[in-house]
């Protein structure tokens, strides 16, 4: 693979080289490279005629479907980025990311246009209207719209902001040619078949889309929704997936609930999160033939930087190491000089090389501070310094030890206490605040965040009106779900927050159910009285009425993921965790 081209020019390439193999598969529609190439061209030349062009930018709003993958392979064809937007924002944050990186077009899919935030120039894509005219309908002719370069830009991911205000990461199109042009890919052909199912404003989605379409693979799309142990069987079955890429957090509640369901597969890698070892030795019994990897790379540096292969060498004793970078990559350890430390020792890990993002869109400051000279590779490089703390083994393996901030991990999401902190404080009636993430009562390894709040003299704030202020502006995975109110903060002699005190400060769960919703009924029939008990076994309160809301007692995504397969093996309940969004109590469960 040539990386000094664009990644459109690749994929054309791509094309050429195999125009009826199967590039996308979505629900009842398969698309051919040659078919993919002459819908991505259609659309880029209306994309062209509406301004779009080098380092423009274009905002998208779409559901999981081929419209998305012809949507974003037709953005970079007309010369701009992608910046793509996540279902779950609320609409004043997907305005606040379109004006910061001043898109000159959204796009919106029939699913997502009424979640659309007002923009000057709108454009719906639905069930394959990519705009008609434009490019050759063989798929062989290049769209003749702006010369592209391997420096332009191919996307903005949009991270959380210690500063109250979330940072765009401006990834480059050689950036996503090396990342796509890997060994670590090439070398294996578990990559075959792909699963898409990460939303596109997560950067894993890097790895689901580019690998396969750059190198001839197929990816196959999940319908809308979440992906749990009993959709992913059914996609194995079906598409004959060869490999998925999970977040730490999902990949511990399918290997909870069904482990064997990995066995087909050539490849599972995991990350964005410290990995549950017991997960991992339930999926390694159970699947002995599939390659276990668990990566590890912030969005900074385009999605995985090191990665280790779980083979015979580890053991669950101890965490899944991070490993060792990938080809063109390095890793640094280095000490507050600024020097690398020895073997064994604890440093702040550096990564370098043509996966490091161009910086923050905007934001010259904090990219001065996170994008530094590298003095260990040529004139001119950068390396980005992680926050993360970590530690070389003598093995080489290089192990995390924590971080060098305050920075945490919620569900695979980066989240920085700082930009919720802001959001709270900008309620009229908190006068101070501060966030943690502590670790959550059910699930082993994971954590959920906790605001520690003082009022305004003479004001009691609810978590419910503290929940949804926070909801209004930050996405879902950013709301607390647990708020202490306290009269001060305890502080360090230097007159900071003292965080580390704060976890031994009890922390104020929900209310008793019984005294929350006097209309809440006690659970009667077997059924009922079932399906409160796995409510409140996963949600760690003491007790649930069959009329309270699974999502308002702490209730998310993977917690849902885990309810919804303790009911099909407890009950034999056909369920899903669609059906559990839309209804979420055990009453309408049961309706």
């Amino acid at each position: 693979m040539e990386e000094s081209a664009g990644v459109a020019a690749l994929f054309t390439a791509q094309a050429r080289r195999t125009p009826d193999a199967t590039a996308v598969v979505a629900g009842g529609v398969t698309l051919t490279y040659r078919e993919l190439d002459a819908r991505a061209d259609r659309l880029a030349a209306r994309l062209t005629a509406l301004g779009v062009g080098p380092e423009s930018t274009v905002g998208v709003l779409q559901e999981r479907s081929a419209d998305l993958v012809v949507a974003l392979l037709a953005i970079l064809k007309a010369g701009g980025g992608y910046v793509p937007l996540h279902a779950a924002y609320p609409p004043a944050r997907m305005a606040m990311i379109l004006d910061d990186v001043d898109a000159a077009v959204l796009l919106v899919d029939e699913a997502m246009a009424d979640a659309a935030p007002e923009h000057p120039v709108t454009v719906r894509v639905d069930d394959g209207d990519d705009g008609g005219g434009g490019g050759d309908d063989d798929g062989t002719g290049v769209l003749p719209a702006h010369p592209q370069a391997a420096g332009q830009l191919a996307y903005v991911m949009y991270t959380s902001g210690s500063t109250g205000k979330p940072k765009g990461v401006a990834i480059s199109q050689r950036s996503v040619a090396h990342f796509a042009a890997d060994p670590c890919w090439l070398d294996s052909s578990a990559h075959g078949r792909v699963l898409l199912h990460s939303p596109h404003a997560f950067d894993l989605s890097t790895y689901e889309l580019w690998v396969p379409l750059l190198n001839g693979g197929t990816v196959v799309v999940a319908p809308p929704g979440h992906v749990d142990a009993t959709v992913l069987k059914s996609l194995i079955a079906e598409h004959d997936l060869t490999a998925v890429s999970l977040t730490a957090g999902l990949f511990a509640a399918i290997a909870d609930a069904a482990p064997e369901v990995f066995a087909p597969l050539g490849e599972v890698s995991m990350g964005g999160d410290v990995v549950n070892p017991g997960a991992l030795a339930r999926v390694r019994e159970q699947c002995p033939g599939t390659v276990l990897r668990h990566m590890y790379g912030p969005t900074e540096t385009t999605l995985i930087v090191l990665y280790a292969d779980l083979g015979p060498r580890w053991t669950p004793d101890r965490p899944a190491p991070l490993g060792r970078p990938r080809a063109g990559m390095s890793a640094y350890l280095l000490g507050p000089d600024g020097t690398p430390v020895p073997t064994g020792e604890a440093g702040e890990l550096y990564l370098a090389g043509p996966g490091v993002a161009r910086g923050y869109v905007n934001r010259p400051g904090v990219t001065a501070q996170r994008f530094v000279p590298d003095p260990f590779g040529p004139p001119g490089t950068r390396m980005y310094r992680t926050g993360d703390l970590a530690r070389r083994r003598a093995d080489g393996d290089l192990e995390f030890l924590g971080r060098a901030d305050d920075q945490v991990k919620i569900r695979g999401y980066r989240v920085e206490p700082g930009e919720i902190e802001t959001v709270l404080a900008g309620h009229q009636d908190v006068r101070q605040v501060a966030v943690t993430a502590e670790p959550d009562p059910v699930v082993d390894g994971d954590r959920q965040l906790v605001a520690y709040v003082v009022s305004s003299a003479d004001t009691s704030l609810s978590a419910g009106r503290l929940g949804g202020h926070v909801a209004a502006v930050l996405p879902e995975y950013m709301v607390p779900a647990l708020y202490v109110r306290l009269d001060k903060l305890p502080l360090t002699p230097n007159g900071k927050v003292d965080r580390a005190a704060l976890p031994a400060l009890r922390a104020e769960a929900p209310p008793d159910p019984t005294k929350r919703r006097a209309a809440s009924r006690l659970p009667h029939t077997p059924d009922e009285v079932a399906l409160c008990a796995i409510y409140a076994d996963i949600l760690a309160v003491p007790q649930v009425g069959v009329d309270d809301s699974f999502f308002a007692l702490g209730g998310n995504s993977l917690k849902a993921i885990r309810v919804v397969s303790r009911i099909r093996k407890e009950l034999g309940m056909e369920l899903t965790v669609k059906r559990l969004f839309a209804a979420p109590t055990p009453a309408e469960l049961l309706s």
